[in-house]
């Protein structure tokens, strides 16, 4: 038997799941999906910042655009690493395409202008 605390909304449900993934003790159906996804295929969003050329601020605020598999997160953060763009970049603008052939594009979140 597991046991996991939902992360889905602020609830924090305790979770319990067995062999055969039966879950029990969530309030809501997200999370025994939640449950059960983290058991099977356990996926996170990565954020981070990568270097901006030539410009007063240094740093460029990004994340994933959908969660990545939990085995790719060091790899998406070293290709992050060696990233560096230039400005102007607007909110949503692709940053890293298909980071790590995860089929997941890095966004920018922050508007930066020359």
């Amino acid at each position: 038997m597991k046991e996991l605390i939902c992360i889905t909304c602020p609830r924090g449900c305790h979770l319990r799941v067995d062999d055969n993934l039966n879950v029990t003790g969530n309030f809501c159906p997200r999370g025994e999906a939640y449950a059960k996804a983290e058991l099977t295929h356990p996926v996170r969003m990565v954020t981070s910042t990568v270097a901006i050329a030539s410009i007063s601020e240094s740093r460029l605020p990004v994340k994933t655009k959908e969660p990545v598999p939990k085995e790719f997160i060091f790899p998406v953060m070293e290709e992050i690493r060696k990233t560096v763009v230039k400005a102007p970049i607007k909110i949503g603008d692709v940053v890293i395409e298909n980071v790590c052939n995860s089929g997941v594009d890095v966004i920018a979140t922050k508007d930066i202008e020359k």
